[in-house]
C-alpha cells in the first residue's frame, strides 16, 4: 500500500482523491511519495522507499531538484493550476498601483472622526485620483501559463500588450492570444511599456535580472509588479529606480527587508496563489500526477526527470521503469537484457532531460526478478522498478 507524506497543510480537495489502496504518513521513511508546498527540503534526509515529490505549485526552489535526480526520485510540478489566481492579483496591482486606492483607502481611515468627511472626501480624493490603465501598455516577461493569461486580461481591459519569451512551448503558444505584440528583445519591453509584469522561474540565469542595467532602458514612471520571484529583481537597482523617480511604483507579492525599506513599494504577503480554488486545483494536479507515476510509472510536468507515458497499465501487462543517465546505449544494453531473457517488448518509450532518462517498457508478461536485477546492475542505471 503506497504512503504518502504531507509537508503542509495540502487541501483535502485533492487529498481525497488518492485512490483507497493508498494511505497518509507523517513519517518520512515510510513513504513513497511526499506533496509539499513551500517546506524547505534541501536539508531533508529521504528514505529509501521514496519514489516521487508533488509540489502542489510551479515554483521548486524549496526542493533540491539534483539530489531528488541523482536518487531516483521524480520531482512534480502543477504548472497553470494557480495560474488565475495570480493573474487576477497582478491585474488588482496594476490598478492598485495607477490609482493609489490604497493611499484612499488610509485617508478614510484617517479621517473617520471628521463629521464632514464626505465634504473632505471631495477636496481629498485628487490626490488619489491617478491614471486609467485603458490605452496603456504593458509588457509580460514570460509567456508560460500565467504571463499568457495575464496578456490576455490586459487586452481585454483596453491595454496594448507586448509579450516577451524566446523560451515559450510550443503548448504554451498557443494559448498566447494573437493580439500581444511578440518582442525577441527585452529592450523593446523597457523602451515602450508604461507597466511591466514578469513571470519566468527563478534560475541562475534569471536571478537579479531586473538591474540597473535594465531599469535604466524602462520607460520614466514605469510601474514594474514581480509576482514571480522576488530573486528576479536586484534590490539594490530597484531601490535606486524607485528613490530616482525613474521607476514609479515597485508592485510585489514578497515581503523582503530590502523591500519593505523602498520609497513607492506596493508590498503583499506572497498572496498570489493563496485562493481557496488554486489550492484545490494545485493539490488535485499533484495528486493525480503522483498517482500517475507510482501507478502506471507515467511522467508528466516532472521538473527533474523527462515527460514519458504509456497510458494506463492494464491487468495482464508487465511494466519495467528505469531511471538513468543519458549517456550512450543504455536503451541498447536494457534491451539486450530483455532479449536474453526472452522477455517481449510489447510497447516502449525513452526520453532525456539533460543528465537524466526515462525508459518505461511495457511487456507481455511481468518481468522475472532476475531481468530486473540485471538492468539495475548496468553501469549508468539509477533506479529501476516494476509496476505490475
Amino acid at each position: 500500500m503506497p504512503k504518502i507524506l504531507c509537508l503542509n497543510n495540502i487541501s483535502s480537495y485533492g487529498t481525497d482523491q488518492l485512490p483507497g489502496t493508498y494511505e497518509l504518513t507523517d513519517n518520512v521513511a515510510e513513504a513513497q511519495g511526499i506533496l509539499v508546498r513551500s517546506a524547505a527540503m534541501h536539508d531533508m534526509e529521504f528514505g529509501p522507499e521514496l519514489l516521487a515529490i508533488g509540489r502542489a505549485g510551479a515554483g521548486v526552489n524549496n526542493i533540491p531538484l539534483e539530489r531528488c535526480a541523482e536518487a531516483g526520485i521524480v520531482v512534480f510540478n502543477t504548472p497553470g493550476a494557480n495560474a488565475n489566481a495570480v493573474k487576477e492579483l497582478v491585474i488588482a496591482g496594476m490598478l492598485l498601483a495607477s490609482r493609489d486606492i490604497v493611499g484612499g483607502i488610509q485617508w478614510c481611515r484617517d479621517n473617520a472622526d471628521d463629521e464632514g468627511i464626505a465634504k473632505s472626501a471631495e477636496s481629498a480624493k485628487k490626490a488619489f485620483a491617478g491614471t486609467e490603465i485603458y490605452g496603456k501598455s504593458l509588457g509580460v516577461i514570460g509567456l508560460g501559463a500565467i504571463g499568457a493569461k495575464v496578456a490576455r486580461a490586459a487586452i481585454d481591459l483596453g491595454m496594448d500588450v507586448y509579450g516577451c519569451d524566446p523560451y515559450v512551448s510550443v503548448n504554451a503558444a498557443w494559448n498566447i492570444d494573437t493580439r500581444v505584440t511578440h518582442v525577441n528583445d527585452l529592450d523593446d519591453i523597457f523602451e515602450n511599456c508604461d507597466f511591466i509584469s514578469i513571470h519566468v522561474p527563478a534560475l541562475d540565469s534569471t536571478k537579479g535580472m531586473i538591474n540597473a542595467a535594465a531599469i535604466s532602458k524602462m520607460r520614466d514612471g514605469v510601474v514594474f509588479l514581480n509576482f514571480s520571484r522576488d530573486t528576479l529583481v536586484d534590490e539594490a537597482a530597484m531601490t535606486e529606480g524607485l528613490a530616482s523617480g525613474k521607476v514609479g511604483m515597485y508592485v510585489t507579492d514578497f515581503a523582503t527587508p530590502g523591500v519593505m525599506k523602498m520609497q513607492h513599494a506596493l508590498v503583499l504577503p506572497h498572496l498570489g496563489a493563496s485562493t481557496a480554488e488554486a489550492e484545490d486545483n494545485c493539490a488535485l494536479m499533484a495528486v493525480e500526477e503522483l498517482v500517475d507515476y507510482l501507478d502506471n510509472g507515467n511522467i508528466t510536468n516532472s521538473v527533474n526527470y523527462p515527460a514519458a507515458t504509456l497510458g494506463a497499465l492494464r491487468p495482464d501487462e508487465g511494466r519495467i521503469a528505469v531511471l538513468h543517465r543519458n549517456i550512450p546505449n543504455m536503451m541498447g544494453q536494457i534491451t539486450n537484457v530483455l532479449g536474453k531473457a526472452g522477455a517481449n517488448i510489447a510497447n516502449m518509450v525513452n526520453a532525456s532531460r539533460g543528465d537524466f532518462a526515462y525508459t518505461l517498457i511495457a511487456l507481455d508478461a511481468p518481468a522475472e526478478q532476475a531481468v530486473v536485477e540485471s538492468i539495475g546492475a548496468v553501469e549508468g542505471t539509477i533506479r529501476v522498478r516494476v509496476l505490475k
